[in-house]
C-alpha cells in the first residue's frame, strides 16, 4: 500500500506532541500510584502492628505485577488501541486505591495494594511511553523517551510531598481515596484527546513527510508477548539487557523508591522531611532523564548505560554514611542520586530497538522492563526482611552499590555479538 503525502500545514504544532503530553500526565499520576506505599509503612506499622517485612511482601507483589504485566500491556495496546487500553487501566487503578480505605488485614492489602493496583500500573508504565515514542515519531525518539519516562520522577515530586502531609494529618485512609480521586478524574482527558497512530489523524509520524498505514493486528495478545519472549531468550542481548535491567528495579524502585522514608524515620528523620528528600530526587531526574534522551540520540548508549550504572553504585555506597551527615548529607546523596534515577530507560529502549528492530523495540523493552520489576520486587521485599531481622538497611544499600558496578561492566557487552545472524523479527 503507498504512502499518503502529508496535509499538514506547515508551522502547525504536531498532534504528537498533545499525545505526549497526555502520555506525560498518565505516566505521572501512574507514578505518584507506585509511590504511594511508601508513605505507608509507617502507618500502617503503628495502626496494624504490620512489621516492614509484611507489608514489603504486598509492595513486592505490586512491583512485580507491574512488570510483567508490560509486555503483555504493549501486545494489549497493539491489539485494542492506546485510548481504551489506558482508560480501562485508570479505572482498575482508582477503584484498587479507593478500596484500599477499607481494608484490615495484610491479604486485603496484598489483594489490592498487590494485585489489583500492581495489574492497573503495568498498563500505564514506561512500556507506554516506548510505545508511544515508537508510534508518533520517526525522529528525536530519545528525548521523548527521556520525557516521559522522567514523569515518573515528576509523579513523586508532586505527590509525595502531599500524601506524606495527608498521611500524617488526615490519615492514610484520606491518601488512598486522593490518589483514587486525581486517577479517575484522568479517564475523561485521556477518552477525549489520546489517539491510537499518526495515520487515525491523517499525518504522518513527527520528522516525517508520509503518512503510514496502520497494521492491522488480529493476533491474541498473550500469544504474541509470549512470542518475543522466546525470540528474546535466544539473544545474548536480552539477557544482558534484562540483567542490567534487573539491577536498575532493585537498586531504584525496589530499594530507595520503597525504603528510603522509613530508613530516614529510623534514624530520626520525619516522614514528610523524607518525602521532600524522594520529592528533591523527582527533580533532579527530570532532568537527568530527559538529558539522558537527549544523549542517547547523539552518543553510544551503552557507555552511557556504564557510566550511570557506575555513578548509582558509587551513590548508594556512600548513602549509609550520609545519615551522619543529617539531613544535609541525605540532600547530597538526593540530588547526586536523583539525577541518575532512570535515566537507564533511554540508552536501553535504544538497544532494544538495534537488537530487535523498531516494530519490536516496545515489545522486548516490556519484556525487558519486567526483569527490572523482578528486581524491584526482590529487593523491596529482601530489604524489608533485612530491616526486621538487623534492625537497620546498611547491608540493603551497600549490596545495591555493588550489584550497579557489576551492572556498568555488562552494558559494555551489549551489542558484541551483533554481527552474528539475527533474529527472525516479529511478524505485525
Amino acid at each position: 500500500m503507498s504512502a499518503v503525502a502529508e496535509s499538514r500545514p506547515p508551522g502547525r504544532v504536531h498532534y504528537a506532541w498533545i499525545i505526549v503530553a497526555v502520555t506525560f500526565l498518565v505516566l505521572l499520576v501512574g507514578a505518584g500510584v507506585r509511590a504511594t506505599p511508601g508513605v505507608m509503612i509507617v502507618p500502617w506499622e503503628h495502626e496494624f502492628g504490620w512489621s516492614a517485612a509484611t507489608v514489603s511482601v504486598g509492595i513486592a507483589v505490586n512491583i512485580f505485577l507491574y512488570g510483567m504485566i508490560g509486555p503483555f500491556a504493549v501486545a494489549i495496546i497493539e491489539r485494542f488501541g492506546l485510548r481504551l487500553s489506558v482508560c480501562g487501566a485508570l479505572l482498575v487503578l482508582a477503584v484498587g486505591t479507593a478500596a484500599t480505605s477499607l481494608m484490615t488485614a495484610p491479604w486485603q492489602m496484598v489483594l489490592l495494594w498487590g494485585i489489583v493496583v500492581g495489574s492497573g500500573s503495568g498498563m500505564v508504565a514506561t512500556v507506554l511511553g516506548a510505545t508511544v515514542a515508537g508510534r508518533w515519531f520517526g525522529t528525536r525518539r530519545g528525548l521523548v523517551v527521556g520525557l516521559l519516562t522522567a514523569s515518573s520522577a515528576t509523579g513523586q515530586l508532586v505527590f509525595l510531598p502531599i500524601l506524606a502531609h495527608l498521611a500524617t494529618d488526615q490519615g492514610w485512609r484520606t491518601v488512598s481515596l486522593v490518589v483514587a480521586a486525581v486517577t479517575l478524574a484522568l479517564v475523561p482527558l485521556v477518552a477525549l484527546l489520546l489517539r491510537d497512530r499518526p495515520a487515525d489523524l491523517g499525518l504522518p509520524r513527527y520528522g516525517e513527510d508520509t503518512v503510514q498505514p496502520a497494521p492491522v493486528l488480529t493476533e491474541n495478545p498473550a500469544k504474541r508477548a509470549l512470542r518475543g519472549l522466546a525470540m528474546g531468550l535466544r539473544s545474548r542481548d536480552f539477557w544482558l539487557l534484562g540483567g542490567t535491567f534487573f539491577i536498575c528495579g532493585a537498586s531504584t524502585n525496589g530499594l530507595i523508591g520503597t525504603h528510603l522514608i522509613p530508613a530516614c524515620f529510623d534514624h530520626g528523620i520525619p516522614q514528610v522531611a523524607a518525602a521532600g528528600l524522594l520529592a528533591l530526587m523527582g527533580i533532579c531526574d527530570l532532568i537527568g532523564t530527559t538529558a539522558s534522551g537527549w544523549l542517547t540520540d547523539r552518543f553510544d548508549a551503552r557507555k552511557l548505560l556504564a557510566w550511570y550504572y557506575g555513578l548509582r553504585g558509587l551513590s548508594l555506597i556512600f548513602l549509609p554514611y550520609s545519615f551522619d551527615f543529617s539531613f544535609y548529607g541525605l540532600s547530597l546523596f538526593a540530588v547526586f542520586y536523583g539525577l541518575d534515577w532512570i535515566a537507564t530507560v533511554p540508552p536501553t529502549v535504544n538497544l532494544a530497538g538495534k537488537a530487535f528492530g523498531e516494530e519490536n523495540a516496545a515489545l522486548m523493552f516490556g519484556w525487558i522492563a519486567a526483569a527490572h520489576q523482578v528486581g524491584a520486587a526482590s529487593a523491596a521485599w529482601l530489604a524489608g526482611v533485612a530491616r526486621t531481622e538487623t534492625g537497620t538497611y546498611l547491608g540493603a544499600f551497600v549490596a545495591a552499590g555493588l550489584l550497579c558496578l557489576v551492572a556498568a561492566l555488562m552494558a559494555l557487552f551489549v551489542g558484541r555479538d551483533r554481527d552474528a545472524p539475527a533474529l527472525r523479527p516479529l511478524p505485525a
